[in-house]
This record gives C-alpha cells, structure tokens and sequence, in this order.
C-alpha cells in the first residue's frame, strides 16, 4: 500500500492529500475581472488585454447567457462559454464547475470563432468534470416558464441557465461527469427528468431516443476536454502559473445582490469566484471592476438614470447598444455611482476599469448620478425592495462635456482636461483607483494608468 504523506498541524500530525503538504499558504493570488454594472460593461476586452500576460484565463459562472465581444486587428470574436482568453494562443481557458454548459452551444461556438480565425485551441481548453449540463429541454422549459409568466416575465435569454440552476439545487441536474460515466445511468437520469418536466409542462416536446444518441456522440467529443478543474487549478497556483478569471453578467444581476428578481441565476459577485472554481477565499488578489463611463441594461427592472429622451437615443446609436445574445437594444441612462459604490462593497474592487469613455465625446455636459433619495430624504442603502429603487429620486452632478474625440489617444495625460475630470471625478467619489480607460473597439484602444 502507498504511504499518505504527513504534516504538522498544531502540534498534531495529520495525511494531507493532492500535493496540499507542499505549500501549506499558496502566495500565488488570482485576478478577477468582475462586471460593474447591468452586464454588457466591456469584460471581454478587458480579459483579452490582461490574458496577454496570464497562463489561465477561467470562466467560473453562468453558461452561454453571457455576451462578450473581443475585436483584434478589425475581427470581431463573440464568446458565450468560451473564456475570452482563448484568443491568446499561449492562454490555457477554463470552464470550472460553477459553469452550466450547453454541449451543443459550445461546439457551436468554437467552430464560429475558429472560421474567423481563432488559432487551434486543442489541448488548452478544459471543462470541469462538475459542470452541470443544460439539456435542450432546459431550454425549452425555459421559454415556456416565461409565457406563462404572460406581462411578468422577466425578459431571460431563454437560454435555459434558470432551469438547469434550478435542477442543480433541487439535486436532480446532470453533470459532464454524469455524461462520461455510466451511460445507462446517465439515460435513467435523462429519462427521469424529462419525465418531471413533461408532467409540469405537457406541452413540452422532447424526442427522448434522439437526444440519448446525440448526448452519446456529445460524450465523445467533450470527453479530451474534460479534467478535474479543482485538482487542475490548484496544481498551477502553486507552480506559480497567472490565472486570470472571467465573471461572466455583473453585480447588479447577482442572484443574492442584484435587483431581485430580475437577475440571473448564479451568483456573478466575488463569490462566485470561490464556489465556481473550487478556491479559497485566501488565493484572490486584484479584483478589477468594470464600469461602463454610462449605464446600460437589457430586459425589464427598475433603472434609476435611465434616459428616455434624445441623449439616450445617442448613447443608443454611438454605443451600438446591442445585446451579444439577446440582440435586444440595450436602455441607456447616465453613470449611477451609487449602483457601483454598492458593487464595490460587494466585490471588493482594487481597481476598476472604465470603458466607452469615447461615446460621450459629443456631448456639451454630463451627469453622473451620486446619491439616492427617498420620499424626500437621502438613503445610505442600496433598496433591496423593487418597489422603493423604482421610486427612488436621483441627485445628480454635473460636468462639462469635452466636445472631441478621444479615440486616439494612449496616454491619460492627452486626454482632453474635461475628461480627465470626469474620470478623477469617478475615481475620488469611489475611492478607488481608474487603471484603464477604454476609448475604442479594438485592443488597442485602451489606456493604461500607472
């Protein structure tokens, strides 16, 4: 029988399993790209521009609802499940547990990105064998939960990420590892569920023998990918390897922190970074936040700084305020600080990144909303209550536009006088430092502050 290695633990020894005995506090830390806002704040550029430097770039939440748009020399790469670092060809990418894929979207969307010319990702692209799996049916229950909802609908990407969360927590999900296992448990398991929804939905459609016979060629096709992420992860952390990880949606869509209910289904804040991945809180270093210089959201909720007039139509239209996967046009209002003055609380951002600073270049004054009142008097809360952030009064500041284009500059000191208070205005008022600023689409156009 092999010997269990041993440690000293408070005087007492003890087996310590995986390699834990050689570091008892890894010193290497991860860095964390989290969404500010609504979603849609500019992540994917973000992580493309730091996955430069990292060895791992890991998306630890959410599944193919997320929308993240990386444009390198004129080619624009939209990404789904696929971390955004798997256009660097020296970038290993992650898809850890917290994920829930959708086998067929992720074939899908590798072949599309491979077409416009995404280097071979073979042999660096992994999926955690404790990733749920979202079935086709999760789907299809998916929008059917959303017409029965009728005028309360929540405006979800119909992508089925709530109804596999939900089969997640209620301990009847499916998971990669299910699919690579027992394949006659597997389609007892399918079967069952198929069955569960069937009853709760007649309506619903499913060709049981057909999506078996797929899900068999699915198996051997993910089967190359598929590692234990955890073990993965944490082997690398202590070779001293950069990890890099995506958040995928943002703070404000978080299941527990976000405006309830018209979130998503995981939780996209700092915490899912632990759960999602299989690390401990000890290993998280720089959380980089990111803000878009206005603030969007796609679907139905309450929205502070929203603009209804001609202002809004031009952040609109300069913006190309598009959802990635929706393809729904985005509402656009002015930059609400106490939306990411309460993120920040959340998250713990070290440093937050500021994007489409360019598409108020045209504009003769902007307002950024600082503070929040209540029947008359300011609140030092975030509302939890729907009800009360839909009736909420927005203190707002002014400063002056700086009526030019910023698309070409590269170094904070260029920048107009104007828009260096605006973004010191940001950086003072959160007390957290601006590290970059987006004036573009391509990954070139970022500027970087020392």
């Amino acid at each position: 029988m092999a010997s269990t290695a041993k440690q000293e633990v408070n005087g007492e020894t003890r087996p310590c399993f995986g390699g834990a005995c050689k570091k008892s506090k890894m010193e290497n830390k991860v860095t964390v790209v989290l969404g500010a806002q609504w979603g849609d704040e500019g992540k994917g550029k973000v992580v493309d521009l730091l996955a430069v430097d990292s060895d791992i770039v890991c998306r630890c939440q959410g599944g193919n609802n997320a929308g993240h748009t990386v444009v390198v020399e004129g080619k624009e790469f939209d990404f789904h499940l696929l971390p955004s670092g798997i256009i660097n060809p020296k970038c290993t990418s992650v898809i850890g547990n917290g994920v829930v894929v959708h086998l067929s979207g992720l074939f899908e969307e590798l072949k599309k990105n491979e077409s416009k010319g995404m280097r071979a990702w073979e042999g660096r692209l992994f999926v955690s064998d404790r990733a749920h799996l979202v079935l086709d049916l999760h789907q299809q229950v998916d929008g059917l939960q959303e017409a029965e909802k009728g005028k309360n609908s929540l405006g979800t990407t119909k992508k089925g990420i709530g109804p596999t969360y939900s089969s997640k927590a209620s301990r009847n999900g499916l998971r990669i590892g299910d699919l690579l296992g027992d394949f006659a448990l597997f389609e007892e398991k399918f079967r069952t569920i198929a069955a569960s929804y069937k009853r709760m939905f007649p309506a619903l459609e499913v060709d049981i023998d057909a999506q078996l016979a797929q899900y068999r060629e699915y198996a051997a096709k993910v089967r190359p990918l598929v590692r234990d992420t955890v073990a993965y992860l944490h082997r690398s952390l202590r070779e001293g390897q950069k990890v890099l990880v995506e958040g995928a949606n943002a703070a404000m869509l978080d299941i527990d922190f976000g405006t309830y209910p018209y979130v998503t289904s995981s939780n996209c804040s700092i915490g899912g970074v632990c759960t999602g991945l299989g690390l401990p809180p000890s290993v998280i270093g720089n959380v980089l936040g990111v803000v878009k210089a206005y603030t969007t959201r796609v679907g139905d909720g309450p929205f502070p700084t929203e603009l209804h007039d001609d202002v809004g139509r031009l952040l609109q239209e300069r913006g190309h305020e598009v959802g990635v996967t929706t393809k729904r046009v985005r509402r656009c209002g002015w930059l609400d600080l106490v939306v990411v003055q309460y993120t920040a609380m959340v998250n713990g951002y070290t440093a937050l990144c500021l994007t489409k600073l360019d598409i108020l270049d045209t504009l003769e004054e902007i307002k950024i909303g600082v503070a929040y009142k209540l029947n008359g008097k300011k609140i030092d809360y975030f509302p939890s209550s729907m009800t009360e952030l839909s009736n909420v009064e927005v203190e707002y500041i002014t400063l002056p536009g700086w009526a030019c284009s910023i698309e070409a500059v590269r170094e904070f000191k260029d920048l107009p006088e104007k828009a260096r208070a605006y973004v010191s205005t940001i950086a003072e008022f959160l007390q957290i430092p601006v590290q970059y600023i987006g004036v573009g689409q391509g990954r070139e156009s970022i500027i970087r502050i020392d």
